[in-house]
């Protein structure tokens, strides 16, 4: 008698519910495809790593537009500063960001998954995965036709299946003040310093529910050191208005890639997304939109190809991954030639100031 595989137990099963998964997960089931979202938290807005900031494109053409207005605040500027707190002004004419009540966003985007019929499982963690025939067995979960990794710079999920992992990141960590508003809260307010952030930017920004104040720097895993954050506070706290009676009310700290993986992004039946495929921008480390592009791809590749109307999956995540060639040279740059001196000479000259505008608006920036 001919052997009969086992059937399935769902289509897509996604390791992670930040940004990537839930936008493939939505995107799949659209097709009526069985998916299933494995998150290991128990609440979905605890322990984020992310700064919540959305650029424009996301919220006029993703599933992001939806958001409930009281969760977002626009911001239309940005103020870079020099070392010396030197600075300059920059806006772009209809431009904007959104920052975010980034806790109770993230748990709006679990709430969109289950409304629409996507089986959310909370404080389940992804263990491991063999090959079973033309299908994925996940521990604890069953068989799947796919399985996609959408869990962050130490993607398991990479780990497990072979695939590459991203060994270039920034180390990150942001300070949220409840309650506080700042004077100038309708910019983003970026320092540009060796001394606090080799490698990256601090930062300081509005959101709804308060002010969130981080910094980054390059990650070296044999020379690992923490960002000096209560040191850049007392740098920015005057300059950006952050009163000194304003009390901390929550941390985030993590890992943030800006780098490829080391290997494939993909093998039959696996697919690697959002950080875990290394789709953050190497030089801002923007990574919410091309997450959710790339993310909301997988799913739809997926979809089409199980109702036979669409190419592998396995390739259509490949050609949409971001390659963001021009940035890995400024990330580069950024590594290997970062001096204070020529920003504290050079922010208000023309040059300066076109390239800025370039990186936070994508060419759209006009001098002020």
């Amino acid at each position: 008698m001919p052997h009969t595989p086992p059937a399935n137990d769902y289509d897509v099963v996604i390791v992670g519910a930040s940004f990537a998964g839930a936008a493939c997960a939505l995107a799949a089931v659209q097709y009526g495809l069985r998916v299933c979202v494995l998150e290991r938290k128990t609440d979905p807005g605890e322990r984020l790593h992310t700064t919540g900031i959305v650029v424009k494109e996301a919220m006029e053409q993703s599933w992001l537009g939806r958001m409930p207005d009281h969760l977002v605040q626009r911001v239309a500027r940005v103020r870079l500063y020099a070392p010396n707190l030197h600075n300059v002004l920059l806006t772009a004419p209809g431009y904007y960001f959104l920052t975010t009540d980034t806790p109770n966003l993230m748990r709006w985007l679990a709430s969109e998954l289950r409304a629409n019929g996507v089986d959310l499982r909370l404080q389940q963690s992804f263990t491991d995965a063999c090959r079973d025939g033309d299908a994925w067995q996940v521990e604890g979960v069953g068989r799947t036709a796919y399985l996609v990794g959408a869990d962050g710079a130490r993607s398991r999920v990479a780990q497990r299946t072979g695939l590459g992992q991203v060994r270039d990141n920034l180390y990150g960590v942001e300070r949220e003040f409840a309650g506080v508003q700042l004077p100038e809260g309708d910019a983003l307010h970026c320092f540009v310093s060796r001394r606090f952030a080799p490698g990256y930017i601090g930062w300081a920004a509005q959101n709804p529910t308060g002010v969130q104040v981080g910094l980054a720097l390059r990650h070296d895993p044999a020379h690992a050191r923490a960002p000096d954050i209560e040191g850049f506070l007392e740098h920015v706290r005057d300059v950006v208005g952050l009163p000194h009676s304003a009390q901390v009310a929550g941390t985030r700290a993590g890992l943030v890639p800006c780098g490829l993986p080391d290997g494939p992004i993909t093998t039959p039946g696996v697919i690697l997304t959002g950080d875990a495929a290394g789709v953050v921008s190497p030089l801002s480390a923007g990574g919410i939109h091309s997450s959710w592009r790339h993310g909301w791809a997988v799913g739809d590749a997926i979809g089409l190809h199980r109702r036979g109307t669409g190419p592998a999956a396995e390739q259509v995540a490949r050609q949409a991954a971001p390659t963001f060639h021009r940035k890995r040279v400024l990330r580069w740059a950024m590594d290997h030639l970062q001096r204070d001196w020529p920003v504290d000479a050079l922010l208000r000259t023309g040059p300066m100031r076109r390239l800025a505008e370039q990186i936070y608006f994508h060419r759209r920036g006009v001098r002020m």
